[in-house]
């Protein structure tokens, strides 16, 4: 959410508005020195200690220059970094490019390859343009997860060959073919050298107790590769090791060279592979800092931009195609880091390696980066991914994915993956198991799948086996319905009806979703697939008579509420009706008092998925409750908290404000010294709320990151701490939380956004709640936390 400059009404000083904007505002005030957070510190050298081993590695299984991969990872730290839309994930030379670019160089050249890279750049940059980042979210999850795992294994198989002490072969199927003659010619120091890099791969990150806590904060991957060259150092092993020509004889792009189709493709290959990959990466970041507010959710039309931007860089640069990478991001997360600086960081850590270590990146044995590749690409293959498709039956799109890339490439497995997904759905549409069976003279009409135009004369065939004048029961148990199908349905409801038969319409396990048809006769327009929004049914439209309709000449009727009982009726109580003779029975036992405002857009039970007995409510306009003493008479909110407390022993109670409150908005400019009326009365009890919001020598509430949005949005937030304040003066809500029997808490519905804040708990010496650790906040379903500054 972005920051709002709040304003107040009838600010006694004029002065408070320039210092809010000083002391609120970021975008007023001197300019601020670029600061890098300590966390972004921390968390740049982590990623780069693993982007490190991870660059060369991958340079080294696409058979191009070393310094290539660290020319991406630096271009993708500082330029991707920069310009991206997902401020915490890292990019720069990605596992899931290997095949492809392998095979750019096996077919083109290295310098053609980088050409290649910046069309794929300039691509991206159009598609950003286009705004389409989100429709490649579309592409099935399946063909991702299958289309990776391919890569997964292509990798892992040819790079098994420089782990044995070989050379690959230009595909799978070569490489699986010459692996029975490398066993047969194992080189022995390299096979030493790639079970050492596994070992401790595998072994690092589950060293138990204290010390392997403190041990485990070291990459994984920089431990293997140091470990094994550390090894071959002292051993005097004799290895191929990484060899980096001198920077002044590094190859930068060249033109593009090749038969135009075939370089069409390339690109073609190379934005998808790069696009897909950062744009799904993104998402993931998103999810795994959803409970974070001080980061904000990605942009992907930005995350593609900065992507493209730093692939025609790196191409220019003679570095490998970039890409979102999954392992560094999730360290650049796991670390703390806070911003993009920690991203521009580590590009700034691979730069200074790239020029200040070379002697020592060259002592690292080539079999320990093709282990430690080969590690990546078994991991690509995820045991998770393949029980997630399996559950969700998508096991056959993903099979064929990851066999197409394996055996044909990237492109054409992705093409046959689509294929077999667009077969399974075609399959599933038209596969809808329609049957008729009596059972005690109702005739049911059974129908499993999707009901598509596909099925209209199978589903007519049934409807039409049952007789004239029956009672007949439609149970849909599918998820989609097209309009062919919903025309037959209906017609044949119609005409069910006019022959004195009975027809209910049920959800799968017999769940009514739908209202007779011949509610159309009453006015309503509601159908049995409309979902819930504002479940009102529309008035009949007027006559040509000359007269207004009944409800609309003589004001609100009740016909409105009429039929809606009559749904109720109908629908929903034979539903409920076994858990409301049970709460007769026993009684109401709710765990919380619920006080909350009189507004009709508040639903209660939407907003905490209540039910009947959960929540005892209170409501009235303002969400407010008087100081002990101050009701005048009307002692209706005290005894409501009394038998709350000390009756139904609720555990809880919450207040629960809202964003637009017309009580505030009244609060606000009504004159206390004016004529007294019935509600100029009752918000006296909210003049404590605004004497707060306006003290000078109180900070702000904040509502999770960012400032109220205006005044109003700010007495609603103070409201909901003051009430809370004057709950803890009455007798028995004091004595109960002395006892610990009870507890307060705030919260706060933004109406607009449909987003539920709740307010932390706070120090006693401000009055109000302070600040709960980020792990209980985030673990709460109701959303994000209405933070209050003067904490």
């Amino acid at each position: 959410m972005s920051a709002c400059v709040p304003t107040h009404a009838a600010d006694p000083d004029p002065n408070r508005t320039e210092r809010d904007h000083q002391s609120h505002s970021p975008l007023r005030g001197p300019r601020r020195r670029f600061r890098v957070a300590a966390a972004d510190l921390s968390a740049s050298i982590a990623v780069f200690l693993i982007a490190l081993p991870l660059s060369l590695g991958i340079a080294l299984a696409t058979d191009a220059p070393l310094q290539a991969g660290l020319v991406a990872a630096a271009v993708g730290g500082l330029v991707a970094g920069r310009l991206g839309g997902s401020p915490l994930q890292v990019s720069g030379p990605a596992a899931g490019l290997t095949v492809v670019t392998a095979d750019l160089i096996h077919q083109y050249g290295w310098r053609t390859t980088c050409a290649i890279t910046v069309l794929a750049g300039l691509s991206q940059l159009g598609l950003a343009h286009l705004r389409v980042a989100r429709s490649a979210l579309a592409v099935s999850p399946a063909i991702v997860h299958g289309m990776l795992a391919g890569i997964g294994v292509t990798i892992a198989v040819a790079q098994l060959h420089i782990v044995l002490g070989g050379t690959p072969q230009s595909s799978v199927s070569a490489n699986v073919a010459a692996l029975p003659t490398q066993l047969a010619h194992l080189h022995p120091a390299a096979v030493s050298v790639s079970v050492l890099t596994l070992v401790l791969l595998l072994a690092w990150p589950r060293l138990p107790g204290r010390l392997g806590r403190t041990l485990r904060t070291v990459p994984a991957a920089l431990v293997a590769v140091a470990g094994a060259t550390a090894t071959a150092v002292f051993a005097v092993l004799s290895l191929p090791k990484v060899d980096l020509p001198s920077w002044r004889s590094h190859a930068l792009a060249g033109l593009p060279e090749g038969p135009a189709l075939g370089l069409a493709a390339a690109v073609l290959t190379t934005t998808l592979v790069c696009s897909v990959q950062s744009l799904l990466g993104a998402v993931a970041m998103d999810k795994l800092a959803a409970g974070r507010t001080d980061v904000p959710r990605s942009d992907l039309d930005r995350e593609l931009r900065g992507q493209g931007a730093a692939n025609v860089v790196s191409g220019v640069l003679g570095g490998l195609p970039i890409a979102g990478v999954a392992v560094r991001s999730t360290a650049n997360v796991r670390a703390g880091a806070t911003s993009r600086n920690s991203t521009m960081l580590h590009g700034v850590w691979v730069v200074a390696a790239a020029l200040l270590l070379v002697p020592f990146l060259e002592l690292i044995p080539l079999a320990s980066l093709a282990a430690l590749v080969m590690a990546v690409g078994v991991q690509m293959v995820s045991l998770h991914h393949i029980r997630t498709v399996t559950r969700h039956r998508e096991v056959l799109v993903y099979a064929g994915t990851t066999l197409g890339v394996v055996l044909l490439g990237v492109l054409e497995g992705v093409t046959l993956g689509i294929a077999v997904a667009v077969g399974v759905a075609l399959h599933r549409l038209s596969r809808t198991r329609i049957t008729h069976e009596e059972k005690e003279g109702v005739h049911h009409v059974h129908v499993k799948g999707q009901l598509t135009f596909l099925a209209v004369p199978r589903l007519s065939r049934a409807l039409h086996q049952v007789p004239q004048g029956a009672a007949a029961v439609v149970e849909l148990d599918g998820s989609f319905m097209d309009y062919a199908a919903y025309e037959s349905l209906q017609d044949w409801q119609h005409a069910h009806r006019a022959h004195s038969g009975s027809v209910e319409i049920t959800g799968r396990g017999g769940t009514r979703i739908a209202e007779p048809a011949d509610a159309s006769a009453a006015g309503c327009r509601c159908r049995p697939w409309t979902p819930w929004r504002n479940h009102q049914c529309e008035a009949p439209a007027p006559v040509a008579t000359g007269r207004l309709p009944q409800e609309t000449a003589d004001g609100p009727s009740c016909h409105q509420l009429a039929r809606g009982v009559s749904a109720f009726q109908r629908n929903t109580a034979p539903l409920v009706r076994d858990e409301l003779a049970r709460l007769a029975r026993e009684g109401q036992q709710p765990s919380q008092l619920f006080l909350t405002c009189a507004d009709s857009r508040l639903v209660t039970s939407m907003i905490t998925s209540s039910g009947p007995g959960d929540l005892f409510v209170v409501r009235n306009v303002g969400n407010l409750v008087p100081p002990p003493g101050e009701e005048s008479g009307d002692d209706s909110v005290a005894a409501a908290i009394e038998y709350a407390v000390d009756v139904l022993r609720v555990r809880s109670i919450t207040v629960c404000g809202h964003s637009g409150c017309g009580a505030m908005q009244a609060l606000l400019k009504t004159d206390p010294h004016g004529a007294q009326t019935p509600l100029k009365r009752w918000l006296r009890h909210g003049r404590p709320s605004l004497e707060r919001a306006t003290d000078e020598n109180r900070p702000w509430a904040r509502l999770a990151d960012r400032e109220p949005a205006d005044a109003v949005e700010q007495l609603c937030l103070t409201n909901v701490i003051q009430q809370l304040d004057h709950l803890r003066a009455h007798d028995s809500v004091a004595r109960a939380l002395r006892e610990g029997a009870l507890e307060l808490q705030g919260m706060y519905f933004h109406v607009g956004e449909a987003q539920v804040y709740l307010l932390t708990e706070g120090s006693p010496e401000s009055g109000v709640f302070d600040q709960v650790a980020g792990t209980a906040v985030t673990a709460d379903p109701l959303g994000t936390v209405l933070h209050d500054t003067r904490a």
